[in-house]
């Protein structure tokens, strides 16, 4: 994988002429914060007390017993109270610059070949994404949260090698299990119908306003290949930045209840929130996005906060669809809360592949 700092600043030599609304080019210098990066890189245990050691100059307090335990990066991915304190540290009004320390770690952290320590830092994408996403409109220099972000894209890439992401979708001509198909009167090889879910990624080194969405969507495509593998509250911290960038309150959209909840200060408060944290939501930062959110809602994770956070979202975001008159999202999101309703009540779960019995023939 090449080096996000080495394209950028190559992509910054060339013209600028992309887009009208391009953003400059970031000029971020990352330097290292103790992560070995040599030809032969050193084992996974090593780079892991590396990175450790790194992270303990950067925020208040690290468990001691982290690094004597059998695995550490297992462990910092799961310690509530190191995440607690990166969150904090990237909520922070003034993160995300180019020479933030904690930017540059997380940069460096992944940037190892040790996959279990770039999990770590796909545990923190949501708020990366979320913070970033919700403070572009301010036009504050965000340069740290880019290199993260490209240095994401730079990494699917390269893995998919100029491939699209496809799924097989089921052929109606054939037959099945579930159908009989009319016989085709030409004698032609059955065909593979293919989807593409995620259309073949071009190298970029730079952020501009024209690839962002595209950007961030891949980043949240590869923190879903890892969903299954991410601690619940980094989940949930996603469900929360959804309804922000929705910027929508759940109405009357979920059988037919209203919210009648006092219109006190605090309640304005968190609609002027909501409001100030909106985004576009264009389809290739949308679908990803509802992907994660089909996990946390309906994944084998026996979460109740997890899925009341990721209903919340979605209900969030089925307001924005209709607010925005957008016919895919509308048609996504409802399905959502279609599945919703069936997980929350047994009865509306039907097996149509199970023949009813009944001793009654309708004829």
């Amino acid at each position: 994988m090449s080096d996000g700092s080495s394209s950028s600043s190559s992509s910054s030599s060339s013209s600028n002429t992309d887009s009208p609304t391009a953003t400059a080019a970031p000029n971020i210098t990352i330097a290292p914060t103790g992560v070995t990066t040599s030809e032969t890189p050193p084992p996974p245990s090593s780079q892991t007390q590396s990175s450790i050691r790194s992270l303990s100059s950067i925020i208040s307090s690290v468990p001691s017993s982290l690094s004597s335990s059998p695995n550490p990066s297992f462990s910092l991915l799961h310690d509530s109270t190191i995440s607690s304190q990166i969150s904090s540290l990237l909520r922070h009004p003034d993160s995300g610059s180019g020479d933030n320390n904690l930017c540059r770690w997380l940069y460096d952290t992944f940037h190892t070949t040790d996959p279990e320590l770039q999990l770590v830092v796909l545990r923190f994408i949501p708020i990366i994404a979320g913070v970033y996403l919700s403070r572009i409109s301010r036009r504050k220099a965000l340069a740290g949260f880019e290199a993260i972000l490209l240095a994401l894209y730079a990494h699917e890439t390269t893995a998919r090698g100029d491939q699209p992401m496809t799924v097989h979708v089921p052929d109606l001509s054939q037959p099945s299990i579930y159908h009989e198909a009319k016989p085709s009167i030409e004698n032609k090889a059955t065909e593979l119908n293919l989807a593409v879910t995620s259309s073949t990624l071009e190298p970029h080194g730079t952020m501009r306003s024209t690839r962002r969405a595209r950007i961030v969507g891949v980043a949240l495509e590869l923190y879903y290949s890892k969903i299954s593998q991410m601690p619940v509250t980094s989940k949930i911290e996603f469900c929360e930045f959804c309804e922000i960038w929705a910027g929508q309150d759940r109405e009357n959209f979920k059988d037919g209840e209203e919210d009648h909840g006092e219109n006190n200060g605090s309640n304005e408060m968190h609609k002027v929130k909501k409001k100030e944290g909106r985004i576009p939501l264009p389809w290739e930062l949308l679908q990803p996005t509802l992907r994660i959110l089909g996990h946390c809602l309906l994944g084998p994770h026996g979460s109740k906060d997890l899925f009341d956070a990721a209903s919340s979202a979605i209900n969030s975001l089925y307001t924005r669809s209709l607010h925005d008159i957008d016919a895919k999202a509308i048609l996504a999101t409802s399905s959502l809360l279609r599945l919703e309703k069936m997980a929350l009540d047994p009865k509306a779960n039907i097996d149509y592949s199970e023949i009813e019995m009944a001793n009654v023939i309708s004829l």
